[in-house]
């Protein structure tokens, strides 16, 4: 059984509630776009989290960066406990959660977003369990890769910028997706969970201007350890580090 909650060195996130956990890659996914920002955007003023579930993405660069972060989450366990997550945080001013679809939410939304964040579900028309809310997190049910883009569209800023994690068998598509509707990737990592095994995950960041995509590639673990280049970007999170 998982644990019901995880500890970070500055936060902490409780997850009985919620279908999807806390997973590696999604850690590694939210340093690395934290790292992105200080570097590259560190005046960003709002940021937006599509798909939040525990909250983990927002709360790692509400860390990192002084942003505004909403969360937008259609399960209501989850984003009940994603709010409880932000408000045991030292950063609850900066943090909001909002209960409904994405499509509702850039509906009515009023906000722009300087950055988007999402990771979202992994699978479309593929077999489904038997738990609702699990369907929900892990599969393109109440959200294909298309209508995230749609309203990624709708609420980010001109010139903003938006990052995805997918599974890396889906990239080439979603970046097709993502060209439809003007969005270009200009940075890629790879991932793989060991030097020795293939590619599983696909780190991206978007935005409208056509460039040259920066693609790198990043192995989890070496070995019996993590690599130099997991630990990097973690150390600011993982307490073993």
């Amino acid at each position: 059984m998982p644990n019901p909650y995880f500890h970070f060195k500055a936060f902490t996130i409780y997850q009985d509630a919620c279908a999807m956990k806390v997973c590696t890659d999604s850690c590694l996914f939210g340093a690395w776009v934290a790292d992105y920002l200080q570097q590259q955007q560190p005046n960003v003023k709002n940021i937006l989290d599509i798909g939040t579930g525990t909250g983990l993405l927002a709360l790692m660069l509400a860390q990192q960066l002084p942003a505004l972060v909403g969360a937008v989450e259609i399960d209501e366990a989850a984003a009940v406990q994603a709010a409880g997550n932000f408000s045991a945080s030292p950063w609850s001013a900066r943090l909001q959660v909002s209960h409904c679809s994405i499509q509702d939410f850039a509906a009515a939304s009023p906000t722009l977003y300087d950055f988007i964040i999402s990771n979202p579900p992994f699978f479309e028309n593929d077999l489904q369990s038997g738990q609702e809310n699990r369907n929900l997190a892990l599969h393109s049910k109440a959200l294909r890769l298309n209508q995230l883009i749609g309203g990624i569209e709708q609420l980010l800023h001109p010139g903003g910028r938006f990052a995805v994690l997918i599974p890396f068998s889906r990239s080439a598509y979603f970046k097709a997706e993502a060209e439809k509707s003007g969005f270009y990737p200009f940075g890629e990592v790879r991932v793989r969970q060991t030097t020795g095994h293939g590619f599983f995950r696909s780190m991206l960041i978007f935005g409208k201007e056509s460039a040259e995509c920066i693609t790198e590639d990043l192995a989890i673990k070496e070995g019996p350890g993590y690599t130099n280049g997991f630990r990097k970007l973690l150390t600011p999170y993982y307490l073993p580090f």
